[in-house]
Order: C-alpha cells, then structure tokens, then sequence
C-alpha cells in the first residue's frame, strides 16, 4: 500500500503541509485551482534549516506576500525567514510586509459556500470540507456557539483558505492509498490571536487534537509549533501511528516553517513508500477504538460531545428560585438542568441542582447559579464529555376531520446514519390533541409511525 507518513518533530502549519508535499513529489501546478478562485498565487522556493534543504511554499495575495501559519504563530509576529528562488523573489511584487489574514474574514458557512463554489474535484473538496469542519467544530466548542453561526478570523481569510485547499489539491496529486502521522509536537509558551494571549497548544488546536485521530506532545521548545490549520488539514486526512510504521521510503521531502530555531530543523517531513497496511479486523476495532477516545465519530456509535458539568448543593432555595433555574441557566449557556430532591447535614431537606453545559460556558453558569440561588459554592465534577446522538427533525402531517395538523418529530440516530429513536415533541402534540379532541398519545403515535414509514429500511424504516 503506498502510504504517506507526516512526521512532526517540530509541529506542523498549513503551508508546512503543502510544502512537505511538494517536496515529497505532488505537482505545485496542482494549485491552480485555488488561484483561478481567489485573489492568490502561490510562491514555491529552497531554504536550508540547520543543514536540512527544505521547500517553502508562500501565499501572495493583493502584491503582498503573506507567510500563512508557518512560523507556528497562528498568523502573528511574523517574519520573513524564506530564501526565494528568483523567480520567487516577494520584493519584485510589492511590499514584503507580512499580511497574514489579508482579505475577508469568513462564517463558517460562508467558507463552506466559497469551497463548493471552486469547482473542485469531489474528493478534493470533500477533503478540504472536512479539514473545515474540524477547525469549524473546534472554535464553536471553544466560544460555545453552533457551528453554523461560528466565524473564522485568522482562519477564514483567503490565505488559510488557500493552506487549507492547497492541501487537498496535492494529495490528490501525489495520491497515497493510506494518510498517517507520527505523534506531533505542538510547542509551549503563548501564543497572541485575536481574542488576547493563550497558553500553547492554542485553545481550538487543543480542540482539534482532541477530535482528531493523532497525538501531540508539548515542547521541544516554548513556541507554538502546531496551528489551527496544521491540525485540522492533518485530523482530516491522516491516522495517527505512534511512530513511523515499516516503510521501503520511495522519496522523503521536507517542508519549511519560516522561523529558525537553534537547535531543531524548522520542518515537516513527509515519507512516501509501500507499508503502513491496515492489520486485520483486530486492529481495525483497535483504531475504531482509539478514534472513539480521541473523539472522532465512529460508524454506528454516537457522537462525541465535550461538556462541563456543575454541581451544587441547597437547603434553602424557594421554590419559585428552582422553578426559574431552567430558564435563567439557559440563558447563560446551559444545555440541560437537573434539580434532585436530597437529605443534607442535619437532616435537613434540599436540592442537588446540576447543570450541562460547554466547557466555554462554564464560568458563566456558575456565576449566573450563585446569582439566581445564594449559593456558596458551585463545584465541576469530573465529566469531560457526553455521548449524544445525532438529532434532526422531521415534520409529520397528522389529518383529523379535514383538517392538517404539524407536528415536529425528533429523529435519533448513530454517527452512520441508523435509527434508534423518532420521537413527536411533546408541545406540539399537546396543541393538536387540544384542538381535535384525540388524547395526546395517540397523536404521537401517529405522527412517529408516519416518520419511521418515510424512512428508508436500511436506516430504520419499515
């Protein structure tokens, strides 16, 4: 099997993946696609890294050059460390001021749209689609909002836009059968982005590595070495190995950071050859396994889903402040609320109040919880993530008399698309067994036996 090997001892960026891929064999030509749609074009040259020759690929957009996140700085504080071949030269285009993140700063959907909209070859775009949806994922965890309504901001301008396709183009031209990657080292310190200064890994790089199929390892220097982009292109691509797998290595190349460091080569090496096969069903369960661990959906289990969950106990709450905890707390970010009769000290009767939420939200509800109850207190108890289903809503048509009544209809179902559960939300049929007369179970009954024939029999249907 002819496989591909990333192998980040000093992390990994996006235009570090294009470059190792260049110099691994695919076709810089293959680009072209991203130039013909957006106002870039790609600069490929040689550099040396401590005795290493290694490729580098810039994005140049409006006559400027822009370093993408290879520096490992999520597109901060750069500077240009890149020897150009002539013909490659940035100062015989215009200014050679760093522009990273030049151009327009992108919702999720709205890069979603402009990928769709390149004309891309089916698996091309599927990949880069994927690499998007990890990083689209990571940063609404990370700010507690819904995928769709996340918005990009290094990340969604043209230059990472340009990174991440770029990538998919040329794997699609060196066209390995397997994608793998060697535990990568994400750097240490901090790191300045938008929002202030974050300790390294970054928190959606951290988010990322989480969801996808690799492992990383702090240092070996106190710099951020792993990007947003770099983890993503590379969780939506590449399984993870804890070392190089037996490999008879066609061709290695090596792709460049732009910083320079004084003991570790700056680079990506990227190993082509025959191995790396897939081992039996065994092992295949072992790697379903680990993806499950490492939060990846797996076929026909249910998905992951990173939470906090808070914790506190009362003994004098009124009972109109539980009655309003619902309400308030989802206001401030929670997902669920439960409140459980107990026996405190003394005997005294009370309540447990525990609370869902994202982890981005958690210091919001706590505070939002002492506010609405007096407590004292709020504890996050050891639950890290959740196991849910993937939900949609079908609407069912229920006729009574003449007349169509809707009602919304809840579908449950694993990450491969098999029905376990259709349930009628309750409100709706309170409404029309109010207005027709028939007892509320029996408009649910109705309307999810209408779902379930509607669905196909391989997903559950009858």
């Amino acid at each position: 099997m002819r496989t591909l090997v990333f192998d980040g001892r000093t992390g990994a960026a996006g235009d570090m993946i294009c470059a190792a891929l260049i110099a691994a064999g695919a076709d810089p030509d293959a680009l072209a696609p991203v130039s013909d749609a957006l106002p870039v074009r790609y600069a490929v040259g040689e550099v040396e890294k401590n005795g290493i020759r290694a490729t580098t690929v810039d994005v140049l957009v409006d006559d400027r050059t822009v370093e993408t996140d290879g520096d490992h700085d999520h597109g901060h504080d750069h500077s240009h460390g890149h020897d150009h071949g002539p013909d490659n030269d940035p100062s015989t285009s215009g200014s050679d001021e760093p522009a990273e993140g030049a151009g327009v700063h992108r919702s999720y959907r709205e890069v979603v749209d402009l990928v769709e909209s390149m004309g891309l070859p089916p698996a091309v775009e599927s990949t880069a689609l994927d690499a998007f949806e990890l990083l689209g994922r990571a940063e609404a965890s990370v700010h507690g909002t819904d995928l769709d309504e996340t918005h990009f901001h290094e990340v969604g301008a043209d230059d990472a836009i340009a990174d991440v396709v770029g990538a998919a183009l040329l794997l699609a031209d060196l066209g390995p059968e397997r994608v793998v990657t060697t535990p990568v080292a994400a750097g240490g310190g901090t790191v300045e982005m938008s929002h202030g200064t974050y300790p390294v890994p970054a928190p959606a790089t951290t988010e990322i590595a989480s969801r996808a199929g690799f492992r990383i390892a702090g240092g070996p220097i106190d710099r951020e070495l792993l990007t947003p982009t770099g983890a993503a292109i590379l969780g939506a691509v590449a399984d993870g190995f804890d070392a190089v797998p037996d490999l008879a290595v066609e061709r290695a190349g090596y792709g460049a950071g732009d910083a320079d460091f004084e003991r570790h080569p700056n680079v990506l090496r990227a190993l082509v050859g025959d191995g790396g096969e897939p081992g039996p069903d065994g092992d295949r369960e072992k790697r379903d396994d680990d993806r499950a661990r490492a939060g990846q959906p797996v076929d026909g289990r249910l998905a992951h889903d990173d939470i906090a969950v808070l914790e506190t106990n009362l003994d004098d709450a009124a009972p109109e402040v539980l009655g309003g905890l619902q309400e308030t707390l989802s206001r401030a970010g929670a997902r669920d609320v439960t409140i459980v009769p107990t026996t405190m000290k003394k005997s005294r009767p009370g309540h447990l109040v525990k609370v869902i939420c994202k982890p981005a939200d958690a210091e919001a509800v706590a505070e939002r919880l002492a506010r609405e109850t007096g407590t004292l207190g709020v504890r996050q108890s050891g639950a890290s993530h959740r196991w849910i289903a993937d939900r949609a809503f079908e609407t069912a048509t229920l006729r009574v008399d003449g007349e169509d009544h809707e009602v919304d209809v809840k579908v449950a179902s694993t990450t491969d698309g098999e029905v376990y559960d259709v349930s009628g939300e309750y409100d709706d049929a309170a409404a029309v067994a109010e207005a027709t007369g028939l007892p509320i179970r029996e408009v649910l009954r109705r309307v999810e036996a209408e779902v379930r024939e509607q669905l196909p029999r391989e997903q559950g249907g009858r």
